[in-house]
C-alpha cells in the first residue's frame, strides 16, 4: 500500500483539484466517500463532488453537540444540491455510559476525558462510515494546524485502513473563500463571527485576529493536542 500511495502522489502532483477528484471517483466508484463537517473547505469539496457526480457519497458525523448553525448549513446544502447528506450518529448506549463516567462536560477536565468523548461521538461513527470504503476524502489543508503541515495529498491511514485523499492540502484560506463566493456555495454563518474552524459547540469558540485558526478548538489544551483522533498520524 505504501508503494501505491507513492505512485498516486507522483501521478497526481500536477493535476488540478477537480481533476484529482474526477480520477478518484472514476477509479474507486462506490468505494470512496467524503466526510464533511460543513466547514468552508468541506463545502468547496461538496460543490466539486456533486458537480462531478450527483451520487457522490458525502457523509457527516452528528455528534449530538453541534452548533445550530451547522445544522442550518447542512439543510441549505441538501436543498441547494438536491441531496441528503448521509448522517452517522454515535451509539446511544455509549453516550449514556460516557455521561455516567464524566458528566455532561467532563471533557474539560482532562485530555483523556476529551478524547474519550471524541471517541464515542466521532471516531466510532467514522469507523462505521468508512467500513466498506477504500478511499476517504477530507477537507484538510496544510496551513490549518501545526499537526497538518507534513501531510501529503495521498496517504494511507493505518487507523482506519483506508487511502486518505486531501485534495485541498495546498489551498490557501483566500482560495477557499474565493471559490465559495464565486460559486455561491452555502457556508456556516459562524465563519462570519470569527470561527475559522468549527466542531462541537462546547469545544469551539471564536478566535481573535491574527490568532492561529485552530486556536478556537479545544482552546484549553496545548497546540500539539488539537486533534480529535480522526486525523492522527
Amino acid at each position: 500500500m505504501i508503494e501505491k500511495v507513492k505512485q498516486l502522489n507522483e501521478q497526481l502532483k500536477d493535476l488540478t483539484t477537480q481533476e484529482i477528484l474526477e480520477y478518484f471517483l472514476k477509479e474507486f466508484k462506490d468505494k470512496i466517500g467524503f466526510s464533511s463537517s460543513f466547514g468552508a473547505e468541506d463545502q468547496v469539496l461538496t460543490h466539486m463532488l456533486l458537480t462531478l457526480d450527483k451520487r457522490a457519497n458525502i457523509f457527516t458525523l452528528d455528534t449530538g453537540r453541534l452548533p445550530y448553525e451547522t445544522y442550518s448549513v447542512m439543510d441549505s446544502t441538501n436543498l441547494k444540491y438536491g441531496v441528503k447528506v448521509n448522517v452517522f450518529f454515535p451509539n446511544a448506549k455509549e453516550v449514556e455510559e460516557l455521561y455516567k463516567m464524566q458528566g455532561i462536560n467532563g471533557f474539560y477536565e482532562s485530555i483523556e476525558n476529551r478524547k474519550a468523548c471524541c471517541s464515542v461521538r466521532k471516531i466510532k461513527p467514522l469507523k462505521r462510515a468508512l467500513k466498506d470504503l477504500e478511499v476517504w476524502i477530507t477537507g484538510l489543508r496544510a496551513s490549518q494546524s501545526i499537526t497538518r503541515e507534513a501531510m501529503n495529498l495521498v496517504e494511507y491511514d493505518e487507523n482506519f485502513k483506508v487511502i486518505k485523499l486531501n485534495p485541498l492540502l495546498n489551498w490557501s484560506e483566500d482560495e477557499v473563500w474565493d471559490f465559495i463566493k464565486q460559486n455561491r456555495v452555502p457556508y456556516n454563518k459562524l465563519h462570519d463571527q470569527g470561527y475559522p474552524s468549527i466542531g462541537c459547540a462546547p469545544c469551539t469558540r471564536a478566535v481573535k485576529e491574527n490568532e492561529d485558526i485552530r486556536s478556537g478548538r479545544w482552546w484549553w489544551e496545548a497546540r500539539e493536542h488539537k486533534e480529535c483522533g480522526l486525523h492522527k498520524k
